[in-house]
């Protein structure tokens, strides 16, 4: 995400940050490698142009100001406010407030918007304690009613769909009837998308907003249409006027021209990102964290969010007991990692922390690597996972049976569990163990070198 993009601002920085101060000259040579890293990544160049020159105005401001300040950092900060100011400045929650909340969904076909209505039906349901129904009123694509049944079923949120009725307002209507009735705090309405703007798609859904009166209308758009998608999201808003924008497929090949040109364009603020393909691959848009990622230097904030959320305390005192008495086995391990997977994929964890996102750029992390350790673990009976000790080679055999894997790959990982339970344990009654205690339970377990599966350069 936004790969390219950094590379080309770090390049922009380095200009500058080889001077001793603030000149017309460096800043010059740095405002003209940014217009053209932001014009590379898609965006606009009248937005491009308006947003260096105010980067020039601040810079040039500082000149006599600011004599004892690293030229390089100081432009990082001014470009850091600016990215932020461009996306909206601050985050704009969604509003889900009524008898129920009505949110309506739109968005042209293959942005993600059913996968979404379902991402965020999941979020409300999880983080909000809400009751959400999801409606089925694409009536031209049976496929997408039935992801939108399949996607219900996985979060245990019902869907409402008439099969036969062909008139999207009338379902929606009724769903709306059924929701009061049913004790629905929020109904998320799943629109028909077109594979471009056309007059049928837009009257419907202006007809499905002015029927519903919604609290919320949201326009869902693939952030790796670049451009086309500020422009398709400004079609959209001179007709049904939305509330905010979802940027779905960050995680893709994406310049981030959509992200950091949409707000300029549209005056709507993005309220949520969308990062993979798993229900729980959703993000409130945060401009400044998203600035701060843009120019490397991560996004820790979120980081312990989703930690936060997902660690439970009580657990991780038992843990953090059970490692200082060098008791921590394998069941401990595999909770762990699971709790690990919901905060989402390895890559782009690591890739929140300051300084990783580089580092990372050519490593492959095979996020099935998780799934083969669960798969050696569930092939311990319950007394070897409570005690590693026992593993010896005929067990160490059968567990490689039962796998479908190598003794090899079995010894290599209990060979790396040993070493890291041993590290983990020397660190908790270390004086110096204090910097375990960042991560709930004195620490994730650190992944085994090499018994995760293959980290390739």
């Amino acid at each position: 995400m936004f790969d390219s993009l950094s590379e080309k601002l770090e390049s922009a920085f380095k200009v500058i940050s080889g001077s001793n101060k603030i000149t017309e000259l460096n800043v010059a040579e740095s405002i003209k490698e940014i217009r053209r890293a932001l014009v590379g990544a898609d965006v606009n160049y009248k937005i491009a142009k308006e947003f260096t020159d105010r980067i020039k105005d601040k810079a040039l401001g500082t000149e006599n100001v600011l004599r004892n300040v690293n030229p390089g950092q100081l432009m990082v900060k001014i470009v850091m406010d600016e990215l932020t100011e461009l996306m909206g400045g601050q985050s704009v929650g969604i509003n889900v407030k009524g008898s129920p909340g009505i949110v309506l969904v739109a968005g042209l076909q293959g942005s993600g918007k059913t996968t979404f209505c379902g991402k965020l039906a999941k979020h409300l349901k999880e983080k909000r304690q809400m009751s959400p129904l999801l409606v089925a009123c694409d009536v031209y694509r049976p496929a997408a009613i039935d992801q939108l049944g399949v996607l219900g079923e996985s979060i245990k949120v019902p869907v409402y769909k008439e099969t036969e009725n062909k008139n999207p307002v009338e379902i929606a209507q009724n769903a709306l009837k059924h929701a009061k009735a049913h004790g629905h705090h929020v109904v998320i309405v799943d629109t028909a998308g077109r594979l471009a703007v056309d007059e049928t798609m837009m009257a419907e859904v202006e007809a499905l907003k002015k029927a519903l009166n919604p609290t919320e209308t949201l326009f869902v758009v693939d952030s790796m249409t670049g451009q086309d998608a500020v422009n398709t999201a400004q079609a959209f808003n001179e007709r049904i006027n939305f509330d905010g924008v979802v940027l779905t497929k960050l995680d893709g090949d994406t310049r981030g021209g959509a992200a950091l040109s949409i707000k300029y364009t549209v005056g709507k603020p993005i309220k949520f990102v969308s990062l993979g393909e798993k229900l729980d691959a959703l993000d409130v848009f945060y401009p400044d964290r998203m600035a701060q990622r843009i120019l490397g230097m991560g996004d820790i904030v979120s980081l312990v969010e989703k930690a936060q959320m997902e660690f439970d305390e009580e657990e991780a005192k038992r843990v953090e007991k059970k490692i200082k008495q060098n008791k921590f086995d394998f069941n401990d391990f595999l909770t762990q990692m699971q709790q690990i997977k919901k905060m989402g994929d390895l890559k782009s964890l690591l890739g929140m922390i300051p300084g990783m996102g580089k580092a990372l750029k050519e490593i492959d992390i095979d996020d099935k690597a998780l799934v083969r350790v669960e798969s050696i673990i569930h092939s311990m009976t319950p007394e070897e996972r409570k005690n590693p000790d026992l593993l010896n080679l005929s067990r160490k055999k059968r567990i490689a049976k039962g796998c479908g894997q190598t003794i090899d790959q079995i010894n290599l990982f209990v060979k790396n569990f040993n070493d890291m339970r041993k590290f983990m344990h020397q660190m908790s009654n270390n004086p110096m163990g204090g910097m375990m205690g960042g991560m709930p339970g004195g620490g994730m377990p650190r992944m085994p070198k090499g018994g995760l599966g293959k980290i390739r350069r």
